[in-house]
């Protein structure tokens, strides 16, 4: 349970899973354009990247979830603290924690690939011939989708022992309409390491697309959790906030449910 774990033990899992989302999921690009040449880029090819993401997720969840919580996006973190079920005074730690997973998860793409990685662009998300306005609106709907699932399959009447599978599916499925505008990053931090890390290693960066990512992630984050409450809320639902959910069993992780009576 996630009222047993100290506040550094919980940083630190959800600096990892960032990690090794970034690593997987953002990993899985390069990867791909490296072993592809200069052969074209497919439907199979997005969708064996949007596997790689949905399968580190699921992983994550079941592997850190009872320490962390493995929101390992700030999009989710927030969103739980703007609907009160997770404290707002831990909010800046947990960001702090993702941002540092995800610029070691990019360092590490690096690290296995070599330079050839950053060459090919590190998975950087970015858009293109678009305007920001359609860039924001896919930021925004694949974030908004991935966040109002997590909450309907963390709620106390979901079906037990499902969260994770159905959070990995989300993200595999909300990669692929997403991904051709914006390179679907639905995260801020899966946003903010890997550029960094590409201006590190002396990529080219769009810092200015940056703004349009986060304000789309972040709003969508709020908005997904905000309505979800609007939604499904009842007399039972009353809530202080506290540690964290198990996003992997969210019954025994969320201790925080008190009567309202």
């Amino acid at each position: 349970m996630l009222d047993e774990t100290t506040l550094v033990q919980r940083l630190g899992a959800e600096a990892i899973g960032t990690a090794f989302l970034v690593f997987i999921g953002v990993g899985s690009v390069p990867a791909t354009l490296i072993v592809n040449g200069k052969a074209p880029f497919t439907m199979a090819d997005l969708g064996m990247i949007s596997l790689a993401f949905g399968t580190i997720v699921v992983a994550t969840v079941y592997a850190l979830g009872h320490i962390g919580g493995n929101h390992i996006n700030p999009a989710v973190t927030v969103g739980l603290a703007a609907s009160g079920k997770f404290p707002w005074s831990q909010v800046p730690a947990y960001l702090g924690a993702q941002v540092l997973g995800a610029v070691v998860g990019a360092a590490a793409i690096i690290g296995v690939l070599g330079m050839k990685a950053s060459d090919v662009g590190l998975g950087v998300a970015s858009y293109g011939d678009v305007s920001w306005a359609q860039a924001f609106t896919a930021e925004f709907v694949g974030t908004f989708i991935l966040v109002f699932t997590i909450f309907g399959v963390i709620h106390r009447k979901a079906a037990a022992g499902f969260a994770g599978v159905a959070i990995g599916l989300v993200v595999f499925a909300a990669i692929i309409p997403v991904a051709p505008t914006t390179g679907a990053s639905i995260n801020p931090a899966r946003t903010v390491g890997p550029m960094l890390v590409q201006q590190i290693a002396g990529g080219a960066v769009k810092w200015g697309q940056l703004p349009v990512y986060l304000s789309a992630e972040l709003l969508a984050g709020v908005a997904a959790a905000l309505l979800f409450g609007l939604l499904s809320r009842t007399p039972a639902d009353h809530h202080t906030a506290g540690p964290g959910v198990d996003l992997g069993d969210p019954e025994t992780g969320d201790v925080r449910q008190t009567s309202s009576v």
